[in-house]
């Protein structure tokens, strides 16, 4: 089996394909993590020195990669990565079950303004102007992220029941 989650930032991809990954004995991924390994920088480096073209063009190259594995996985995508590239295209065309972790406006802003420190897209903005940068990310996002075969609601509820649940959904 090979499950993709996708999602919004903050909406605990990795966090939840981790946990998620122990319950089913998976190999887990970071599309992310993946990406600095293969290319030896860290993802704000590839930004600054070759650009987001550049950026999301190996991100489809490396998505594909992976894709293409023989083991099973899990694999947690960056929170862009759908809506480049025709990427959900090749998950949706793959034999990947790919699950979208939505959550609404209000509980993303508020687990952004929460964690904004680690998150090197919104920690120059101000608390107020939080919402506004969410909300618009969203509405562009949503068609893309709502493409997955599945959607889970993850308002209101833990890291430890959004992974119980895929457990659930998925056995």
């Amino acid at each position: 089996m090979k499950i993709v989650l996708l999602g919004y930032m903050a909406s605990g991809k990795s966090s939840i394909g981790k946990r998620l990954s122990k319950k089913l004995s998976m190999n887990f991924l970071d599309l992310d993590d993946y990406i600095i390994e293969k290319e030896k920088m860290s993802i704000s480096e590839i930004f600054k020195t070759k650009g987001e073209v550049y950026f999301r063009l190996i991100e489809n190259k490396y998505l594909k990669e992976i894709l293409a594995k023989d083991k099973d996985f899990i694999l947690a995508l960056g929170g862009g990565t759908p809506c480049y590239a025709n990427n959900m295209e090749e998950i949706n065309n793959s034999d990947a079950k790919s699950i979208y972790l939505q959550g609404s406006t209000a509980t993303m802003i508020e687990r952004l303004i929460r964690k904004k420190a680690k998150r090197p897209l919104i920690a120059s903005l101000g608390d107020d102007q939080i919402p506004e940068f969410v909300a618009k990310h969203l509405f562009e996002r949503r068609p893309f992220y709502e493409q997955a075969k599945t959607i889970v609601k993850i308002d209101n509820k833990t890291k430890a029941e959004v992974a119980e649940e895929l457990e659930n959904l998925l056995s």
